[in-house]
């Protein structure tokens, strides 16, 4: 058999050889490698985006960070040192002795805006929460009469600015003997809408109705299961409406400034904020005062972050089950 007569028999002519002699051939890879291609080109975008989101976190840390930086570093200074100084970092070390002017300064009245501040923030919260806490599950677990009115009201009061509310309050707090006592910073803190809206929803999903029909079987009256069951089972929305409202009543200023007249009975916040609008002293830099007690007046905040955190947690670990 010759070559003339295997090109003869071939089914493929000459010109279709050609052809496929001028059409581009692709190489078809290995589908390991276009694997590892596609791969590598998803494992870099994805690198891409952790680089964004680190870079965007650092950022975001450091705006964060930087004030309490500074309230730290400046706390440290002397009355020089906070004017002459890098605002950034340490000079001489002098916390001490602006700890011993913070207290004893004005006959020691920062430790009074301190327990003031820890009073109304404890026995308001306490307060706030139970309160918060008993409506919701009522509104949750009960039928009764009116029930759409009243979330209706509850959900419309979310509408009503609360420095509206100011004079009214005022107006109230005179006639019941209340104002420039400690009263009108505790009693008001009671009630809320918005933390009894939060009870609400969060009891419809934590509570299951068959374990408290249960409980009326084995004799349990309505306050037991309340206290002893629900309320057990609603401490991650206990703990949430507790430490918001710590927050916001450690930080109250425009109540306290409308609704008490001396000193004795302001908290920190209001009682710094006087220190820093009558500027400086013949003996004392009060600005100075100021950031210490800025500084002190946080710790408490951050004391009550760090120990109530595990009930968050708990709560978090709780719903990705769920």
């Amino acid at each position: 058999m010759t070559l003339t007569s295997l090109t003869a028999d071939s089914p493929r002519t000459e010109e279709e050889v050609q052809k496929s002699a001028l059409k581009p051939r692709r190489r078809n890879r290995p589908k390991k490698f276009r694997d590892g291609d596609d791969s590598s080109e998803l494992s870099g975008k994805r690198g891409g985006s952790r680089i964004v989101v680190i870079i965007g976190l650092v950022l975001f840390a450091l705006y964060s960070i930087g004030p309490a930086w500074w309230l730290v570093v400046s706390s440290t200074k002397t009355k020089e040192d906070l004017y002459t100084t890098d605002a950034m970092w340490f000079a001489n070390f002098s916390l001490f002795d602006n700890l011993a002017s913070l207290f004893t300064y004005q006959d020691g009245i920062f430790g009074v805006w301190l327990w003031n501040s820890t009073l109304y923030a404890f026995a308001g919260s306490i307060g706030h929460t139970l309160v918060s806490l008993a409506a919701g599950y009522g509104l949750a677990m009960y039928s009764f009469r009116g029930k759409g009115t009243t979330m209706g009201f509850i959900i419309g009061s979310f509408l009503i600015p609360g420095a509206l509310l100011t004079i009214p309050s005022y107006l109230l707090f005179v006639q019941m003997g209340l104002y420039d006592t400690i009263w009108a910073m505790i009693i008001p803190a009671f009630f809320s809408p918005f933390a009894v809206y939060l009870a609400k929803i969060y009891a419809e999903g934590a509570v299951p109705s068959e374990l408290l029909e249960a409980a009326r079987i084995d004799g349990a009256g309505e306050y037991r299961i309340f206290f002893q069951i629900a309320s057990r089972l609603m401490t991650t929305a206990g703990a949430t409406i507790f430490l918001l409202h710590f927050v916001g009543s450690w930080n109250a200023f425009f109540g306290p400034m409308v609704f008490l007249r001396g000193d004795d009975k302001w908290p920190v916040m209001l009682g710094l904020y006087s220190w820093l609008q009558r500027g400086t002293d013949s003996t004392v830099d009060l600005t100075g005062l100021v950031i210490t007690g800025s500084l002190v007046a946080t710790i408490p905040m951050v004391v009550l972050m760090v120990a109530m955190q595990r009930y968050w947690r708990s709560g978090v670990a709780m719903g990705s089950l769920k």
